[in-house]
């Protein structure tokens, strides 16, 4: 199971950045590497989100409170 949780890590860290460069920049390097639209650029995409899930499960479920 470890390996899963450092690839979800690897995952979400790699859409952050993505995000960062959409955001500063305004250019998407998921959409260059693979295609804006194709396949494997959404197979990417649905990745990122679902490590970002399996993170957020993750840490609910060790007990700490997700608090202001």
């Amino acid at each position: 199971m470890e390996i899963v949780n450092k690839i979800a890590c690897l995952l979400v860290v790699i859409g952050a950045l993505n995000w960062g460069l959409i955001g500063f920049f305004g250019f998407d390097l998921v959409a260059a590497l693979f295609g804006m639209g194709g396949v494997l650029s959404m197979i990417v995409y649905d990745l990122v989100g679902l490590s970002a899930v399996w993170c957020v499960i993750r840490y609910a479920m060790s007990g700490h409170k997700m608090s202001r």
